[in-house]
């Protein structure tokens, strides 16, 4: 809380512009789980394979939304049980994030032909989309985000000044709209290609010229095409 003097002199308390569960909180909250998750990604991927991959999950910029998309959903719901038991946290990051990634897995197969990761084979899996052992990965993730980065990141996201914090979110806001927009539509013209649909105009031309396959698969690596008879 700011402590601010008005006009007449007398001294009133001024709220931080991410004060409490607005809508600036969890943007940046959003904005930041998108960057936190490339980065563990990008280590987690060094440390199984020793190499370097792109884990990115837009086309502009180090940001997978799954990731900030998880963090946002994660805060919202889990942010009332910080002061329960740690076990009771831990099963409710469990459920929710294996639920989350399922979902993910199956809108991106919907929307977009594709799958960015299949986890066939694994014991325990869930029709190659989720797993118990990631989520038991999601439930660790939880509870230490709800105990421990949660309350420090609220903090710092309540110390930027409002003449920099709410111009500089809503800019970042319509960039990360535009750039999930492309991303999008960039992979769904990839999957167009692949099954031989032809450029009837512009917007699709334009897809064709500047992200072609070539580009794209730097970007996502592990993406896979599902055919339509679910192969």
């Amino acid at each position: 809380m700011r402590i601010k003097a008005n006009k007449g002199g007398a001294f009133r308390e001024e709220k931080p512009f991410a004060a409490g569960m607005n809508f600036y909180k969890l943007f940046w909250i959003f904005f930041i789980g998108c960057i936190a998750g490339v980065i563990v990604e990008t280590l987690w991927c060094l440390f199984r394979e020793h190499m370097i991959e792109s884990r990115s999950g837009l086309i502009y910029g180090p940001f997978n939304p799954v990731y900030g998309f998880g963090a946002l959903i994660m805060t919202v719901c889990l942010h009332k049980l910080s002061g329960k038991r740690d076990i009771w946290i831990f099963f409710g990051s469990m459920i929710l994030g294996g639920a989350f990634e399922y979902l993910c897995s199956l809108f991106q197969e919907i929307v977009m032909g594709t799958i960015s990761w299949d986890y066939s084979g694994m014991a325990l899996e869930f029709g190659g989309r989720t797993s118990l052992l990631y989520s038991f990965f999601w439930g660790i993730l939880g509870l230490f985000w709800i105990k421990d980065l949660y309350p420090r990141l609220s903090r710092l996201i309540e110390k930027i000044p409002k003449k920099v914090g709410i111009p500089l979110t809503w800019v970042l806001c319509v960039f990360m709209i535009l750039n999930m927009l492309i991303s999008s539509m960039a992979v769904i013209r990839q999957t167009e290609r692949h099954e031989g649909v032809p450029a009837t105009d512009p917007v699709r031309e334009f897809l064709d010229e500047h992200y072609t396959d070539e580009f794209l698969a730097k970007i996502y690596p592990n993406m896979i095409y599902v055919e339509k008879d679910g192969d």
